[in-house]
């Protein structure tokens, strides 16, 4: 089973994060932020994940420690849940549309962090989250993902739409890339040998 436990703890927060790749899309998720909760509860639903996490950060200063650690905390369940990362897809790409707005994401699970993520909202906030803290929790998620992660909002008018669409379109594409490939279940995705 592709599965692992992390603790994440600071000065800032502390975070309890687990994850099942192959899962159903179950999540219990816990971080003092409501629509945050919300998006992270859609990212294991439409990547059929199973996650466990509950954050208990510094809210009393401001938002950006607790997202920014959830992303760092989140992207290391699944870099230890991947393992070796033999035998999978490594790549994968969606574009997920939701009414008025459409987000495209593309993941390589390739052992080297990036992110490039485009698109502006409307407001400084979604519910009680900090709209612009969304980058940080991608930056987080792809650093200690050890992965390539391209996001673009597309279209969209609705604020709350174009995050969650974004938090769709990255699941169904990180699923793509966790996916086995029966007859490569033994090798390294890659001409290196080493991912």
């Amino acid at each position: 089973m592709r599965r692992s436990l992390v603790k994440r703890k600071t000065r800032e927060t502390t975070i309890n994060a687990g994850v099942r790749i192959d899962g159903t899309g179950s999540a219990k998720i816990v971080t003092g932020i409501g629509f945050f909760d919300h998006l992270l509860e859609s990212f294991a639903k439409h990547g059929l994940f199973d996650i466990v996490l509950v954050a208990k950060g510094d809210l009393h200063v401001d938002q950006h420690h607790t997202v920014e650690d959830t992303g760092l905390a989140l992207g290391k369940a699944f870099d230890r849940a991947l393992g070796a990362r033999k035998g999978i897809e490594r790549a994968g790409c969606f574009v997920f549309p939701m009414d008025e707005a459409l987000a495209y994401c593309a993941i390589d699970l390739s052992g080297r962090p990036f992110l490039r993520m485009q698109g502006s909202f409307r407001g400084r906030t979604i519910g009680e989250l900090e709209c612009a803290l969304l980058q940080d929790f991608f930056q987080g998620f792809a650093t200690a993902l050890k992965a390539n992660i391209h996001i673009k909002i597309l279209t969209g008018r609705s604020d709350h739409h174009k995050a969650e669409v974004m938090f769709k379109a990255c699941a169904k594409a990180l699923k793509q890339a966790c996916t086995i490939v029966p007859r490569a279940r033994k090798k390294i995705p890659s001409t290196k040998g080493k991912l």
